[in-house]
């Protein structure tokens, strides 16, 4: 609570555990200004209280403040509720609505609104281009038909996540249906195959000269056959280690998952999803460290993941002494 109020309201020093110095709230640095409250629906009560009394009297108290601040500044709100409903259900108080409600804007979400996915698809696809160094993807226009007919559930987020997936692991920069994110193809009905073709190639590493977004596998020699990056363990499924180097077609790391997970199955093995999953989160690690060499502030922001997060997975995934 006293960390949600300072942010907005600022506070004294000594007010609470850590406050070691007087600190501006977010209503003084907007003084003058425009201040905008994401997700306002989502606020506590007793804060929507002190946001109501600024907005009434123009006027609040910094955490543990004994004198009160002016305030002069527009407020625009966002949400993703229905603030009418919210009132009624007594989760949002009816004054305060008032109060925010001068001029109520809605933006349709991206399901009533499918003529802007190929607009919004080309502008991320360029952003994540940019971001990870490599070229531009375009799409077929079946792909695209697919994305357009996709519900977005998550809205304009999802879309932007599936352009960073298609960035990252499309295999060429046309990017057919077979290439788009799974939820996409199996929410409408694409069924993914359960066994891979005869003429699978074998996953070859990124070479460094080259960004992953734009990597295509190609024919690796035969002293590189077992890529480090998958396990050779003969008791594993036919993992990625055991396929050979002589197609270029899209989806192959597709296929060749498929064919590990189908014939692990077959052979009982217990659980091969989980072994599958750190073996490809393993190798994407490894790629990333190795286009970035090793930096790995870069390469969490390479994979969309924290810092934090990249060090945990190496920890569990026993990359320790190896990355």
């Amino acid at each position: 609570k006293d960390l949600l109020e300072s942010e907005l309201f600022g506070h004294e020093r000594g007010s609470f555990t850590g406050a070691q110095a007087t600190r501006q709230g977010r209503f003084q640095q907007a003084e003058g200004g425009t201040l905008f409250l994401d997700e306002i629906g989502d606020m506590p009560s007793d804060l929507q209280v002190r946001l109501l009394r600024v907005l009434q009297d123009g006027e609040y108290y910094r955490v543990g403040g004994q004198a009160p601040m002016k305030s002069n500044v527009r407020i625009i709100a966002a949400t993703h509720q229905n603030l009418d409903e919210r009132v009624r259900q007594g989760l949002f108080r009816e004054d305060l609505l008032h109060r925010l409600n001068v001029v109520r804007l809605r933006l349709p979400p991206l399901r009533e609104r499918r003529e802007d996915v190929p607009l919004l698809m080309k502008h991320f696809l360029g952003k994540s281009a940019q971001t990870l160094g490599g070229d531009m993807k375009s799409l077929t226009p079946a792909a695209m038909q697919m994305l357009q007919n996709f519900g977005f559930p998550g809205n304009v987020r999802q879309l932007e996540n599936v352009c960073h997936w298609i960035t990252v692991m499309a295999p060429g920069n046309t990017v057919d249906v077979a290439d788009l994110p799974p939820e996409v193809r199996v929410s409408l009905g694409e069924s993914q195959p359960l066994e891979a073709p005869a003429h699978i190639a074998e996953y070859a590493p990124p070479r460094p000269a080259q960004s992953y977004a734009t990597y295509a596998p190609t024919p690796t020699p035969a002293a590189h056959a077992a890529p480090r990056h998958l396990t050779t363990d003969p008791g594993a499924s036919a993992s990625t280690a055991n396929l050979s180097a002589n197609t270029t077609a899209s989806g192959e790391w597709q296929h060749a998952l498929a064919a590990s997970l189908a014939k692990a199955i077959q052979q009982g093995e217990r659980a091969p999803g989980e072994r599958l999953t750190r073996e490809f989160e393993a190798t994407l690690i490894r790629s990333a460290l190795e286009q970035t060499k090793g930096r790995r502030i870069e390469a969490s922001e390479w994979l969309g993941w924290g810092r934090n997060t990249l060090t945990r997975k190496i920890h569990e995934l026993g990359m320790d002494g190896e990355v």
